[in-house]
């Protein structure tokens, strides 16, 4: 009788235990939250700036370089400037040139004989000038031309230097991530046995 009082009473004691861990179960589900933890081992991605081309672009435009700073090229820099450099540098070279020759023809249409093709190497006068009236009006023609050129190269490298700016704050917010690629692949059909070409994207999650 003994026996049978305490086998009744572990049974009734097991039956508690599972009854109340069944319970605990219940509400650690409850208590679960509606959210989906990301993994530690996944990484979320850099947040895109849109903004960012516009200001490389803005500082750019105020001065040439500054944009490639503003996206850590520094490299760029005296590329940037020695490309500008030059087309100013032929610009203001073309442009003497021009006034020169201009200032010379003008003299001449005056009537005077005292401009500097009238001069030798020694300063001493000459009586025939050592460039005639019309090689100074084509002379003024060839440098003018040049200098339009220079001056459209310059604009040019300028606006170039915005691009570029522009460009390469767009490119280094560019995904870049390994489990996004697009690779290349080559099949051969087993049917007609030709070759197939094309490109494969593979997205990881």
């Amino acid at each position: 009788m003994p026996n049978k009082v305490l086998i009744t009473g572990i049974i009734a004691c097991l039956l508690c235990i599972s009854s109340f861990g069944q319970d605990k179960k219940e509400k650690q589900k409850k208590e679960l939250p509606k959210e989906v933890l990301i993994d530690s081992i996944i990484k979320p991605s850099k947040p895109i700036n849109a903004l960012s081309p516009a200001k490389a672009a803005f500082y750019s435009a105020i001065l040439p370089g500054l944009g490639q700073a503003y996206n850590k090229k520094y490299w760029k820099i005296p590329i940037v400037y020695g490309a500008i450099g030059t087309g100013v540098y032929f610009y203001i070279n073309n442009n003497k040139e021009y006034n020169r020759f201009r200032d010379a023809y003008k003299r001449r249409l005056a009537g005077f004989t005292d401009d500097e093709f009238y001069i030798d190497s020694n300063g001493n006068q000459l009586t025939t000038p050592r460039v005639s009236t019309d090689r100074l009006e084509d002379a003024q023609k060839f440098y003018r031309r040049n200098k339009e050129i220079s001056l459209l190269v310059t604009i040019g490298l300028y606006a170039l230097n915005i691009i570029d700016a522009n460009v390469g704050a767009h490119l280094l917010q560019y995904n870049v991530d390994e489990n996004l690629s697009l690779a290349p692949h080559y099949e051969l059909n087993q049917i007609d046995a030709t070759s197939n070409l094309g490109l494969t994207l593979n997205f990881k999650f």
